[in-house]
């Protein structure tokens, strides 16, 4: 027994040799994989009958994965193949001499089928290794193109159509200038042949900015600009294939490997793309530290453009919301504040000027409107029109000249008069030296006076000084508490370093999960969320395709508003791309499962819905009850509490239960006074089926069984109680008719002691007031 198990092993150890060798020197030459059929073949006769086929055949595959993930050194594995394939001749020359020949059609049987195994794996592993070699020319090849292209002089064609795209592309960057006007620069720069202008005009008839939607001439700019090895282009194609548009089938493996080829050429949006997808393992196993890596790179990018205002404010309007909660128009109320404004109230000026100066959802960035207002409350003495004066001289904008010297006279203003504001700018110039001597000690005095009123600046400016030990001890510890508490306020340096701090480990545990998500935020307060605004003006102005291509963009990305609002204009049908309804609820089902994953309640219930009723999906009663639990335990939400009630209360992908069944609508009606209606109606349902229920455990419960049509025709029944009971009412509420005067005269005569009943109680004729003389009561004496 010990030389037949001997024999076997060698046998496995045989084959997994040939299979490695095959991986490294793929396809053999007939010659050499004939010499190893025959090896293998004498390594099978030395075994014993007992052996099986299965066993061999199964141990065959087992070193095919593992060679697919092994990543040594070729040299290594061939040495160890040569060393090792001297062996089975020795061990079977030990077996021969001991064990019993084996029958010669099951060697023969599998020795055939081994055959066939093999050459399957080694046609996989040379197929794959193909592949590597042909996406590793191509690199090679874009990459010398871009070379040689770097490398050859401009033509003055080519210099013109460079300036004519920077400058559209400078005018696009700036909240108010002329788009149009920019568009007709790409247009003849892209005219001009001019590949990144191509890629912006293709951008531009994708997504519907300046110009009508042309899926097709998108694609097929793109296709060509991905030959030339435009990284704007392989996220043109990425996207694409993962909408489904331009003729393009969705598809993610086509979508996977444009990200990552655009994010080999640092293209933003794929980067951020492929850490969304790593973190939450979209198509792609999870990995949080592949993840790390991209947002990283983006939070770079966006942290390094941030300016003293902290950029424009993105409003992330989610239509579900708005479309339950109307609310007021913000427009209506800025034209209130102006005309509170022009009357001279500081308080109204100081709020349009600080509306303007970051932006609103209704009102568009205008520093310039926005120095008009603080100068009107400036010179009313307000210190916070000072510090804003101070804010916009330092930093400046396209129609505001920077000037260091007026910035430290208003910020000095503001100070004086206790402005956290002007304390902090005072600081920022002290700190940098911007038209002042630099002066750390003075830097820090006032960012600690700014930071004690909560100012976010102040706290932010405190949390770098103690980090990077500038003027003050390093302290990691004080620099994040300084960082967390400017979080709070939503800045997005502090959101930054505090990724830094986690990510490295510096003043707290190492957390990939809480850097990453630290960068995603960061990320996505780049200047490309303006399209947020864009794809909400799109849809405010009927433009719903647009504004769902805008939505469907910034959700490949990530964010999770443009996720909801992009599930949200499927839901109703508003778009009119796919011209499929079906289609359009399996595409909104899975924008609606991607929202819900981040966490927000109102997607998580929507979800749920289309897990109950099944749209886009099948019915999935227990999954539709797992997420309404999720959002209503996590997020209150009232909605979910409710539909949670009703499947306790109908038995739905749970055991029925009543009572819980009626402690889940109590909440809901305690969590949002709009469930008070209808959980009363369902607290009445529930009562009176509880009613039905003890009836039928009473002796009266014969009456649900007397006949059948009374209970297939329950609801005519149910009709004609109603109607006769609302007929009974109307005759018993009724409006009372006085009878005529003669009439109650021969009736009083009729019955006295009734009339003496009526002359107690005052009449009311043609409902008129009572003359005195009928008022009075008359003595029943005087009357006998």
């Amino acid at each position: 027994m010990k030389v037949r198990y001997k024999s076997q092993v060698l046998l496995i150890l045989l084959l997994v040799l040939h299979v490695t060798l095959a991986e490294l020197q793929g396809p053999l030459s007939p010659t050499k994989d004939a010499a190893l059929q025959n090896s293998a073949q004498q390594a099978t006769a030395a075994t014993t009958t007992t052996a099986q086929p299965e066993s061999a055949a199964e141990s065959i595959e087992a070193p095919a994965d593992s060679a697919e993930g092994n990543a040594g050194s070729n040299e290594r594995k061939a040495s160890k193949y040569v060393t090792e394939n001297e062996l089975p001749s020795d061990a079977s020359i030990e077996t021969s001499s001991s064990t019993v020949a084996p029958k010669t059609t099951l060697a023969t049987e599998f020795g055939q089928r081994s055959k066939i195994l093999q050459q399957a794996v080694f046609e996989r592993l040379w197929n794959e290794k193909l592949v590597r070699d042909k996406l590793k020319e191509e690199i090679e090849s874009i990459e010398l193109r871009r070379e040689a292209t770097g490398a050859a002089e401009l033509t003055p064609k080519e210099i013109e159509a460079q300036t004519l795209y920077e400058k559209a592309m400078d005018m696009i960057s700036k909240p108010r200038s002329d788009k149009d006007l920019a568009y007709r620069f790409i247009i003849r720069a892209a005219e001009m042949n001019h590949l990144k202008a191509r890629a912006e005009l293709a951008w531009a008839h994708l997504l519907g900015h300046y110009a009508k939607l042309n899926f097709e001439f998108a694609a097929a700019e793109f296709d060509q600009l991905a030959k030339e090895g435009l990284p704007e282009a392989n996220m043109g194609l990425a996207f694409l294939y993962s909408v489904g548009v331009g003729g393009k089938n969705i598809s993610q493996p086509l979508t996977l490997i444009h990200l990552t080829l655009a994010a080999l050429g640092e293209h933003t949006f794929a980067q951020m793309a492929l850490g969304y997808r790593y973190l939450y393992g979209i198509n792609v196993p999870t990995n949080c530290e592949k993840a790390l890596v991209y947002y990283k790179k983006v939070a770079k990018k966006v942290a390094s453009k941030i300016t003293f205002s902290n950029g424009p404010i993105v409003h992330r309007v989610h239509l579900l919301e708005e479309s339950e909660n109307p609310g007021s128009q913000e427009t209506e109320i800025v034209d209130y504040y102006q005309l509170l404004a022009d009357k001279g109230d500081v308080q109204s000026q100081v709020g349009l000027g600080q509306l303007y100066y970051q932006g609103g959802k209704a009102i568009q960035q205008d520093h310039q409107k926005a120095l008009e207002y603080f100068t009107k409350a400036a010179n009313t003495g307000n210190a916070i029109g000072f510090a804003f004066l101070g804010k916009l001289y330092l930093e400046g904008s396209e129609f505001i000249k920077a000037d260091n010297e007026t910035a430290f006279k208003y910020f000095k203003k503001a100070a004086e008069l206790g402005d956290p504001v002007g304390q902090s700018g005072l600081g920022l110039m002290y700190l940098k030296g911007l038209g002042v001597p630099k002066d750390s000690l003075k830097a820090l005095n006032y960012f600690t006076q700014a930071a004690d009123q909560g100012w976010v600046d102040g706290q932010l400016q405190l949390g770098n000084m103690y980090f990077t030990g500038n003027g003050v001890k390093t302290d990691y510890k004080l620099a994040l508490k300084y960082f967390q508490l400017a979080s709070q306020s939503g800045h997005v340096l502090a959101y930054y370093n505090l990724g830094i701090m986690h990510a490295y480990g510096m003043g707290i545990l190492r957390s990939c999960p809480a850097a990453v998500e630290f960068f995603k935020n960061v990320a996505e307060r780049g200047r490309w969320s303006t399209n947020m605004m864009h794809a909400y003006s799109d849809y405010k102005n009927y433009r719903a395709d647009e504004a769902y291509m805008q939505y469907a963009l910034l959700a490949e990305l990530g964010y999770e508003v443009a996720q909801s609002n992009a599930a949200f204009l499927l839901d109703r049908g508003d778009v009119t791309i796919f011209h499929d309804r079906h289609e359009e609820l399996i595409r909104a089902f899975y924008y609606w499962k991607r929202s819900a994953g981040q966490g927000y309640s109102s997607s998580q219930v929507k979800l749920g819905d289309y897990y109950y009723y099944g749209w886009g999906t099948n019915i999935d009663f227990e999954a539709a009850a797992s997420l309404y639990r999720k959002a209503s335990e996590q997020q209150y939400n009232a909605q979910a509490m409710f539909n949670l009630g009703y499947m306790h209360e109908q038995g739905l992908g749970m055991k029925r239960d009543w009572h819980l069944a009626k402690r889940l609508y109590d909440l809901a009606a305690e969590t949002s006074a709009d469930a008070k209606v209808p959980v009363a109606i369902a607290l009445l349902k529930l009562q009176m089926m509880a009613k039905v229920e003890a009836i039928k455990q009473s002796p009266y419960k014969f009456i649900f069984y007397m006949d059948e049509n009374i209970a297939a025709n329950w609801d005519l029944y149910m009709i004609t109680i109603l109607t006769l009971l609302l007929g009974f009412i109307m005759y018993t509420r009724r409006p009372y008719q006085q009878q005529h005067p003669a009439e109650q005269q021969q009736q009083e005569q009729g019955n006295p002691e009734a009339e003496q009943v009526d002359q107690n109680q005052p009449l009311l004729q043609n409902q008129q007031a009572p003359q005195p003389q009928q008022q009075q009561q008359q003595d029943p004496q005087h009357l006998e």
